[in-house]
């Protein structure tokens, strides 16, 4: 209905503004705080506004850092989605964004530690320039004083410092150095195509995060930046006793402001902001690590045309819901290494399964293992996606592209078991499915399940419930020439099924205009696994074909997300 599609985007939207709020306000609060707040009157007359830059987008980078580890929660996730399942399915919705809202505080991070970073480098070179200087001015005769003691306001305290010794000896610099260097190492090797085709070095280098976590805690304790101490205040007042500190004469004074101001550091609140989502992610860890350790029995495995290869298994108390992920790991291969496939089998099946294709040096070595011999697997999950969401639509467009396929092989099975047992509460009335394939190879362990759905739903009068379009997106002269010379004959050539094969990518405009014509007062699930640039085009023709009318056709757009 029209409401929840508005609640959706509302709720998003209300969520993003929130967020950027919180960072608006913490930035120009602290930024006017330390422009004008009088215990910094003597740090500005070094540093200038830089001091406000630097100050300020420190704050939200705390801020930021805080939020950071929350959305990568999976177990605190599907708990809420859990405890969420008698929430509206909008705001259950919101959670399958947890990996864009982190990419976001991501390059948020990124952005904030450069302005950081600059202010801080004018920040070193106005230290240095004022140490230096010998004229007499305000920066000059503050950066003299206390040169012995510890109530110190310029941490340069030689003419022979520069900016790259305070940057490489100090704690404050060369953790700044050494979290900068972390993050960009984690922004650089998350991109797209390093997930997609290097997965391990994203692996191994997102957990630099606990080096830019270290660093982010201790990065504030020496507190080289510092303020006039509130006794010091008391006692000389800068808006009294600025002007006079340039000409008063030391060895001869009687007036108020004779003594020397005295400085102190700006204690170090990093750790305040981190330390509840560290505590939560590390309560995350430990209740992974236990459940890794639970034992997983390879029933049967099944190696597929294309090196696809199909793991059973069974493991106490695992309680799957359709189109929900697992993640696996083999310590044969690497201890360490852990990655998601999404589950194969139905919750009704007394197995689960995951179908694995060979897409990098992690899954080839693994189905390299499984050809000689069936080495220890281990399992985190099930962890919930949106394809949980499907029975609650009338109407539902599944659309796989590749191995992306996966969820919807649970959903389909899901579906053929909830007919065998004559599922009363089964609220889907009709499914689209749509599988886009580069080659022939790909569609050969999928077959079989269409194949079967196809004749039981057809054995059941159903046979209408099901209508699937396979699209092949590669091929070659041979193909066409042999899909033409086979082309009335009742099965098609490259897959074997009544329905024949297209060749090519979908027209979605035409596919969307026909389901909304087929069921103009019902609302339609679209739920994607696949590509980015996909996922945008079926998100236009969402909008495009909902009706503004509550009672006409709607259509709501699901992701898949890792």
């Amino acid at each position: 209905t029209m409401g929840n599609w508005l609640v959706n985007h509302w709720f998003s939207a209300a969520v993003l503004a929130a967020w950027l709020g919180i960072n608006i306000f913490l930035f120009t609060y602290y930024f006017l705080f330390f422009d004008q707040d009088e215990r910094y009157f003597y740090t500005r007359a070094i540093l200038g506004s830089a001091l406000a830059w630097a100050r300020a987008s420190a704050k939200c980078l705390n801020f930021n850092s805080m939020l950071i580890l929350l959305p990568v929660c999976r177990n605190l996730l599907s708990f809420l989605r859990g405890t969420c399942s008698c929430c509206r399915r909008t705001l259950r919705k919101q959670l399958d964004h947890n990996l864009t809202f982190h990419k976001l505080v991501a390059y948020t991070l990124a952005l904030l530690t450069a302005v950081h970073t600059i202010a801080h480098l004018f920040n070193l070179e106005r230290y240095n320039q004022s140490q230096q200087a010998t004229d007499g001015s305000l920066h000059a005769v503050l950066s003299k004083m206390h040169l012995q003691g510890s109530k110190w306001l310029n941490p340069i305290h030689s003419n022979q410092t520069t900016v790259e010794y305070v940057a490489f000896t100090t704690i404050p610099g060369l953790t700044g150095v050494i979290i900068t260097l972390a993050l960009i190492l984690m922004v650089t090797s998350s991109t797209e195509f390093i997930r997609r085709n290097y997965f391990e070095l994203f692996w191994y280098t997102h957990h630099l995060f606990l080096v830019y976590f270290a660093g982010l805690v201790i990065h504030g304790i020496a507190g080289l930046v510092r303020g006039q101490t509130e006794q010091s205040m008391a006692e000389v007042h800068p808006y009294h006793c600025a002007e006079f500190l340039i000409r008063r004469d030391p060895q001869n004074c009687s007036h108020s402001c004779c003594k020397d101001p005295e400085f102190g550091s700006i204690p170090a609140e990093s750790w305040k902001w981190v330390l509840a989502p560290i505590i939560l992610y590390v309560f995350e860890r430990i209740l992974r690590v236990w459940r890794a350790q639970q034992k997983v029995v390879v029933k049967k495995v099944v190696m597929h045309p294309a090196r696809v290869l199909e793991l059973q298994m069974e493991k106490k108390g695992f309680c799957m819901e359709v189109g929900q992920y697992i993640f696996v790991n083999c310590p044969a291969i690497s201890p360490l290494e852990w990655h998601p496939f999404t589950l194969t089998s139905a919750p009704e099946e007394d197995f689960f399964s995951i179908h694995i294709r060979a897409a990098g040096d992690w899954t080839e070595r693994l189905i390299d293992t499984f050809q000689s011999q069936t080495p220890r697997i281990e399992v985190d999950g099930p962890f919930g996606t949106a394809s949980e969401d499907v029975f609650q639509y009338e109407v539902a467009m599944l659309v796989g592209a590749g191995i992306g396929v996966t969820p919807f092989a649970s959903i389909l099975k899901s579906i053929w078991y909830k007919f065998q047992q004559a599922d009363q509460t089964l609220k889907i009335k009709k499914i689209y499915f749509y599988w886009l394939c580069r080659d022939t190879g790909a569609f050969a362990w999928f077959n079989d399940l269409l194949a079967s759905l196809e004749q039981k739903m057809a054995e059941s009068g159903k046979a209408d419930f099901l209508t699937y379009r396979l699209f092949l997106t590669g091929w070659d002269t041979s193909i066409a020439n042999n899909v033409a010379l086979h082309f009335d004959t009742a099965t098609d050539t490259v897959t074997g099924l009544r329905h024949k094969t297209i060749f090519g990518r979908p027209m979605w405009n035409m596919e969307f205009a026909a389901v909304a014509a087929a069921h103009p007062r019902s609302v339609v699930g679209v739920f994607l696994c696949g590509p980015e640039s996909l996922a945008k085009s079926l998100q236009k023709s969402c909008h495009q074909h909902s009706h503004l009318d509550p009672r006409k056709v709607k259509f709501y757009f699901n992701k898949e997300n890792f």
